[in-house]
């Protein structure tokens, strides 16, 4: 039923269609496209589902076990039991709303490798340090393990974490930072190559996004629902835009790049 009114307020935007252009914001499936039918958050059919669409990104949540194993999940937290403090073989037995039971992030990327969405990997912050430390390595050597460095973009709301994957993904690698309690400039001093920051941070600081821009950061913004916060995003310039209704964005920004080329060609017929 949300989903539903989502698209009608969307509808509502929404005079016409067209193809979107290098320099609208892209798409990017929060947790996968779990608001599809059949779906589930961090699931492997999220993924899948955010591939079929087209999403530029499906983001995903990783975490390590208690037996140093990564699997795919949001919370850290499933029918009681604690990620950090269980046997993998326990946790991944615990079933999603889909039916499907919580992945390794090994079978995550095993899905991943024929498909094309990048994939946008949060790395929670763990009660240990040394623990998420080898979260981090782990990680940055299973991507590359599977091929797929030129596919990921990374990111944290843990201080460590971002300067531990800065640290240990390759060089070029995208990692950003997840919490607006740093400057676009703290940033790239930090060799961030971006942030990705909830939209309020950016209202609160409306020249950030140009700030960022000016020093080569790139502004994903998340995560973003309504269509009228989307709009917002989309006139604001972001480079990316978190959203669960991945769909919903996609027809504005078709309905935007329509509303772009008919402008171009008024002012073409008057020259």
């Amino acid at each position: 039923m949300k989903y539903t009114k989502i698209i009608l307020a969307a509808a509502a935007l929404i005079a016409g269609a067209g193809i979107i252009n290098a320099e609208q914001p892209k798409v990017v499936s929060h947790r996968g496209y779990w608001t599809a039918p059949g779906s589930a958050q961090n699931s492997i059919r999220a993924l899948v589902k955010a591939d079929s669409i087209g999403s530029y990104g499906s983001e995903l949540d990783v975490w390590i076990t208690y037996d140093s194993v990564l699997v795919v999940d949001h919370d850290g937290w499933i029918n009681h039991l604690n990620v950090q403090g269980t046997h993998s073989s326990v946790y991944t037995k615990q079933q999603l709303k889909n039916g499907e039971t919580v992945p390794t992030f090994e079978a995550y990327l095993q899905a991943a490798v024929p498909l094309k969405t990048k994939l946008v990997i949060e790395l929670k912050p763990h009660d240990d340090n040394r623990l998420e430390l080898a979260a981090v390595k782990k990680i940055v050597a299973m991507v590359d393990k599977y091929g797929l460095n030129d596919r990921v973009d990374y990111i944290t709301f843990s201080k460590n974490g971002f300067k531990n994957l800065i640290k240990y993904a390759p060089a070029g690698t995208s990692v950003q930072y997840l919490t607006g309690d740093y400057t676009p400039e703290q940033i790239k001093f930090m060799k961030g190559t971006g942030v990705d920051y909830h939209i309020n941070v950016f209202r609160n600081n409306p020249d950030w996004i140009k700030r960022c821009h000016d020093l080569g950061l790139t502004v994903n913004i998340w995560t973003v629902d309504k269509p009228e916060d989307l709009q917002w995003c989309i006139d604001q310039g972001a480079d990316f835009i978190t959203t669960n209704y991945p769909e919903v964005l996609q027809e504005l920004l078709k309905k935007d790049a329509a509303a772009k080329t008919t402008k171009a060609k008024g002012k073409k017929a008057k020259k």
